[in-house]
């Protein structure tokens, strides 16, 4: 258990930002998916959305069978795709919708791709008309407006930059946030109060970021304990359809 977890945190039944694999150009953990499993077990989470990083930085197909490999009750799998590639993601999101996958992710920042090139929107169009739930990185300041129209999560959102994810949410009704970088006293429940709380999603990023911190965030805040619990994996299962 992490010394840094108390007993009375709240269970995540769905963490929605897991990573298997790693990083080759810098230094940290492995990503072993028995090491990660491990890790999400250390710290109260019973279920994890899990995608490759083998599949957003050397090989879509493989990295994406990886990810598949790893379903089961703890782990469900989700397709990386390559925004360089627009081509070959249209091909990726076919085989993915045809083997069942409930969501893509997409890594701008780790690909390099900016929000004003026609990958990011013709992706977009693409996995929602395959009813595919999208989960990206990148500041959401900048990556909202081609992400318009889709069932999105922000894994990225910072409290710096919530009144931007909120104004940009208001008028889309599929965009949500990751709790991840939302520390500040007051983010979770500006979120809820604006916009709902079924828009506040759970995810730590495992095992690149301690899990701890957004899971003592949302025990200590001010939400109600059913609240919580949606925000802890309710919400998640929620838009992949999957059963609680």
């Amino acid at each position: 258990m992490n010394p840094f977890v108390a007993a009375d945190l709240p269970p995540v039944t769905l963490d929605i930002d897991v990573l298997v694999g790693r990083y080759a150009d810098r230094a940290g953990p492995t990503g072993e998916p028995r090491e990660v499993t491990a890790t999400l077990a250390a710290n109260g989470i019973t279920r994890a959305a899990v995608a490759s990083l083998r599949a957003a930085l050397f090989d879509v197909p493989s990295g994406n069978d990886e990810a598949a490999a790893l379903a089961g009750p703890g782990m469900v799998p989700v397709g990386g795709l390559d925004l360089r590639d627009p081509l070959g993601a249209e091909r990726e999101i076919e085989r993915l919708a045809e083997r069942g996958f409930r969501a893509v992710r997409l890594f701008p920042d780790e690909q390099r791709v900016e929000p004003d090139f026609p990958s990011v929107r013709h992706v977009t169009r693409r996995a929602t008309e395959a009813g595919l739930v999208i989960l990206t990185g990148g500041d959401v300041r900048r990556f909202w407006r081609p992400l318009r129209g889709a069932t999105v999560v922000f894994l990225d959102t910072h409290f710096y930059h919530l009144g931007d994810f909120v104004v940009a949410a208001r008028d889309e009704p599929g965009f949500h946030t990751s709790t991840r970088l939302l520390n500040s006293p007051d983010a979770l429940e500006t979120v809820a109060e604006h916009l709902g709380v079924d828009r506040l999603l759970y995810g730590s990023r495992t095992p690149f970021y301690e899990a701890a911190v957004p899971r003592l965030r949302l025990a200590r805040g001010g939400l109600a304990p059913a609240d919580v619990a949606a925000v802890a994996g309710g919400n998640a299962h929620r838009i992949l359809e999957l059963p609680a």
